[in-house]
Formats: structure tokens, C-alpha cells, sequence
């Protein structure tokens, strides 16, 4: 059995696991406390290794486990990072857009208010009905040309600097808004996808016809802690929309 390390930064672990897990425990802890961003890279090896009283071997299963529960990334000769969960390439992979890669589309935040969760809204963001959130109608353009529609909800009190903030200061990907702004790095996240039809105020933002046929992406996004943080609706054109996928 592996000696149990008398580090203080593991007395809080359960001291029945072993140490490899208990160190493991503790930097998942350290993650969700958002100790880093997820533009900072953690201390390096051998002070992690020190600071806990373990091998650089030990530290270095532990960190590869984390990067294959996708809870950090290791680059060469950067160092260790909090994996932030990214989904711009998302929307070209579902939508026909020339010349995606690594481009971002525009952003518009058409309004911004407080309001009662709707029913499906609290369901999906796990609280209560009727709680407040905040709602952003927003519409996405690539190359001036409006191809998306989203609305989005997030739980209040947490997200109340997104809605006191001026607009004109929200950047065109809100997720690195919520890192900068409150401390919320978005981890993951699921998707769904259905077969609408526009309504008259979504034809008149995509440019078609009220009752043409929209592609609707539900998404929950969560924390690194599995906790919910946004629930949005994207909605785009039918005759726009791809799906491929690889099966071997």
C-alpha cells in the first residue's frame, strides 16, 4: 500500500483512498473553487509534487488522469490548464458557413431583461419555478448575415453582472464573459437537436419566410462541478443546417 503523504493540502481527503486519489480529490476540489483560470496554468510539477509530499511520478499519473476525464489539458512546454469547454466550431459543424475554421461569427444582443423562469427554462437549469434569471435575446451574423437566433437563460443572483454590465462590453463568445466577469469556467455541456418552424419575429431576423423550417439546438452548459449555468435555444435555417458524422 502506498504511505500516506502528511501534506496538510490533503488533510481534508478521506484518508481510507489511496494517495494518488486523495491528491487527485483534492485538485478536482481546487478546480471547481476556480483556484485557476483556465487561462493560468497550474504551479508547476515539481512545486505541486512538494506541496502535496509526493513523487513527480505520482503527480503526473494524477494530472493524465485528470486530462483524460477532460477536467484539465496538458501542453508541451506550456504546462497544465483547466480545460474550458468550447463550442464555436459547433456551429460550423451543423451550419454551412465557408471558411469557419478558427473565425468567429458576430454577435448582437437584441434584449437583455429579468424575468419568471418559464417552466422548461427552470426545469432545465435545475431551480425552482418562477425563480429570476436573466434573458438575452441574441442574434449571431457571419459576414453581416444573420444565421443564427438564441435565447439564453442564466440563474440569478450569479449571473447579476452580466446583466448590470454595458452591452457594448460583452465580447461576441459570452463564455470567456462568464470566466472574466464572475469566475465561471463552462466545462461542458449537451446538446439537442429538433426540426422547427420559424415564428414571424425569427423570419424577420434570418431573412425567411414566417412557418419556414428551422433547426433548433437545445443546450444545457455545466461546470466543471456538473452544476447548470446556461440554458439557450439556438435557432437556425433548415437549408443551411449539415450533419455528418464518421461511423468505422
Amino acid at each position: 500500500m502506498t504511505q500516506a503523504s502528511s501534506s496538510p493540502a490533503l488533510a481534508q481527503t478521506d484518508q481510507r483512498l489511496p494517495l494518488h486519489a486523495r491528491v487527485k480529490d483534492d485538485l478536482i476540489r481546487r478546480v471547481r473553487a476556480n483556484e485557476w483560470a483556465s487561462t493560468t496554468p497550474l504551479p508547476p510539477e515539481s512545486a505541486l509534487a512538494a506541496e502535496y509530499g509526493i513523487s513527480v511520478g505520482t503527480l503526473r499519473r494524477v494530472l493524465a488522469e485528470l486530462a483524460a476525464d477532460g477536467i484539465l489539458e496538458r501542453h508541451q512546454g506550456r504546462g497544465t490548464y483547466v480545460r474550458r469547454a468550447t463550442f464555436q466550431h459547433s456551429l460550423f459543424r451543423f451550419f454551412r458557413m465557408q471558411g469557419g475554421t478558427g473565425q468567429t461569427p458576430g454577435s448582437r444582443i437584441l434584449e437583455r431583461n429579468t424575468q419568471d423562469a418559464p417552466a422548461h427554462v427552470a426545469a432545465a437549469l435545475n431551480v425552482q419555478g418562477h425563480s429570476p434569471v436573466l434573458h438575452l435575446h441574441r442574434l449571431r451574423l457571419w459576414q453581416d448575415t444573420p444565421f443564427l437566433v438564441e435565447d439564453i437563460w442564466l440563474p440569478l443572483p450569479q449571473f447579476q453582472p452580466i446583466a448590470e454590465i454595458d452591452l457594448n462590453e460583452l465580447g461576441s463568445l459570452l463564455y470567456p464573459e462568464y470566466e472574466n466577469r464572475i469566475g465561471l469556467i463552462i466545462g461542458s455541456a449537451t446538446e439537442e437537436l429538433s426540426v422547427t418552424r420559424a415564428t414571424d419575429g425569427q423570419a424577420v431576423l434570418l431573412n425567411c419566410k414566417g412557418g419556414d423550417p428551422l433547426v433548433k439546438i437545445n443546450r444545457i452548459a455545466r461546470t466543471h462541478t456538473g452544476d447548470v449555468a446556461e440554458y439557450r435555444e439556438s435557432y437556425g435555417l433548415a437549408s443551411s443546417f449539415r450533419y455528418q458524422v464518421e461511423i468505422n
